[in-house]
């Protein structure tokens, strides 16, 4: 039965993909109808993105059928798909920044359409659905939300049916969520049809008409959305109740900080950095600080000058238990015991191609006696305390010591936040805690940092995702352009009102 029209534009039956003895996507059946904005949801591994990579034409399915517009189809390529009529926005963005707008857009495109022509084009389409670019502009100039719209423009411009939007919302503001959600109910009343992936339920019970729920490889259900509320969808993902994040109780502000900044400043890194501009703030004990921003808004420069990974100017700028340390090292404030998690897992916080228990040894070594005895390593304490970070968040692996590269997304954030949090550090610096993180994956992160403040831990959250800092941090401020708003209890405060910080619009603070 059709919803929008007589025919599914797109129908896969027991579509079935294997990776040695694993199944990734096992007889999965799915009808995509035009003008229909679909959700496709479930726990990271659940096996989206093999599904997603088999419509695109980038893997090809072991068995099942593709039938896209009423004929069975094979789909050997993403070019073939595009061809097909079948487009996707990626959530990371293939983005060159030294280019402008218009030389990336005519990069990804086939043919050898003249600049000017794909110029002229990009900016039509712009203006048609309200996603306005100029054309020469420099991609480095440009906010994260407007490289999101080239991303979709040039997604538009091969005139696609179908459109895959993984996590479209992840970089952005609440204001430009409401933008998005307009352009895709324009194009699904132009008849197009929107396969959408995302974590944040509440946003598929606001967008999606339909959304089908995998687990483990498999269909386990379809649901209306806005029928459903967020915690009866997360259940069907996960096969079980969500873990209600029990809050830590008020921190005091009276005790002295553990961690201060002062007047913090730092030049940008190269041209296509953010500098830091005058960045003060305290951490209590017990507190958990939430900054929200924009990616590129100078919380990498920041994370950075607070590790130690680049020297502030002056020692006195970071301050760590009452000394400075803005002149020493990560290993040194490791040391003092604090921990510094980066928000990009694979090549920052791990070594793709060691195994976990290695992993465990990189940055614990200094701080866990038990790792080494003299000049030698002792493996089996590490692989013991993998085991145990494994049993304590729930981190799901096919062997049991296997490369950091094997493990899911979300998998391989339990495994770091683990490794760092299980050693009881005072000061915990987390940038992106739980990005493209399941329901169930991401309340069990949560709960550990909330545990920690409630041991007298001092936490600073660094993050995108203004649900989950408004879900249990104490105090909230924005980065914006290398300036960092004024804290406020979340309490005090709304989404909104943090969402126009997060685009720059705060006062009080200096240039």
């Amino acid at each position: 039965m059709s919803l929008n029209g007589p025919e599914p534009l797109l129908t896969l039956r027991g579509l079935t993909k294997s990776f040695g003895s694993f199944k990734a996507n096992d007889g999965v059946d799915l009808d995509i109808y035009p003008g229909e904005i679909h959700a496709l949801l479930g726990e990271n591994g659940a096996g989206k993105s093999t599904f997603v990579k088999m419509l695109y034409g980038a893997l090809q399915p072991d068995a099942g059928a593709i039938v896209w517009r009423g004929q069975e189809t094979v789909i050997p390529s993403p070019a073939h798909a595009r061809q097909l009529g079948i487009g996707m926005v990626f959530q990371h963005f293939s983005l060159f920044e030294a280019l402008t707008v218009a030389e990336n857009v005519a990069v990804a495109l086939s043919g050898d359409e003249p600049l000017r022509k794909v110029a002229a084009d990009l900016e039509a389409v712009s203006r048609q659905y309200g996603l306005p670019l100029k054309a020469n502009a420099r991609v480095h100039d440009l906010s994260v939300g407007e490289r999101q719209r080239i991303e979709i423009v040039r997604c538009l411009l091969g005139h696609p049916d179908l459109i895959i939007m993984d996590e479209p919302t992840s970089v952005l503001t609440p204001q430009e969520v409401e933008d998005l959600f307009a352009v895709l109910r324009q194009l699904a009343a132009e008849g197009k049809a929107i396969l959408y992936i995302s974590h944040k339920l509440e946003e598929v019970r606001a967008l999606c008409e339909r959304a089908t729920i995998l687990r483990h490889g498999k269909v386990v259900g379809t649901c209306v959305p806005r029928e459903e509320t967020a915690a009866s969808i997360a259940r069907m993902m996960v096969g079980a109740d969500i873990h209600q994040i029990r809050p830590a109780k008020p921190a005091s502000t009276a005790t002295a900080p553990l961690l201060t900044l002062r007047d913090l400043s730092m030049p940008a890194r190269d041209v296509f950095g953010t500098a830091l501009k005058h960045i003060s703030l305290d951490l209590h004990p017990g507190e958990i600080l939430g900054i929200a921003g924009i990616a590129g808004n100078g919380q990498s420069e920041l994370f950075d000058v607070i590790s130690g990974e680049r020297l502030a100017s002056r020692p006195d700028e970071v301050t760590l238990f009452g000394a400075p340390v803005g002149h020493v090292d990560i290993s040194a404030r490791r040391a003092k015991g604090a921990v510094f998690i980066s928000e990009e897992r694979l090549g920052h916080a791990t070594v793709p191609g060691l195994a976990l228990s290695e992993n465990v040894i990189l940055t614990r070594h200094r701080v866990n006696p038990g790792l080494k005895s003299g000049l030698f390593l002792n493996r089996g304490r590490a692989r013991s305390l993998l085991d145990t970070i494994s049993e304590k968040l729930d981190v799901r692996k096919s062997t049991p010591d296997p490369a950091a590269q094997a493990l899911s997304g979300g998998n391989l954030q339990k495994f770091i936040i683990g490794r760092e949090v299980l050693e009881n550090p005072r000061v915990i610096v987390v940038n992106q805690p739980t990005w493209g993180v399941d329901a169930g994956s991401a309340a069990l992160i949560r709960q550990a940092l909330v545990d920690l403040a409630q041991g007298g831990a001092a936490i600073l959250v660094i993050s995108q995702d203004l649900d989950e800092l408004f879900e249990f941090t104490d105090r909230i401020a924005a980065i914006a352009e290398g300036r960092l708003s004024d804290f406020t209890p979340v309490a005090e405060t709304d989404r909104r009102a943090i969402g126009l910080k997060m685009s720059g619009i705060f006062e009080g603070v200096p240039a």
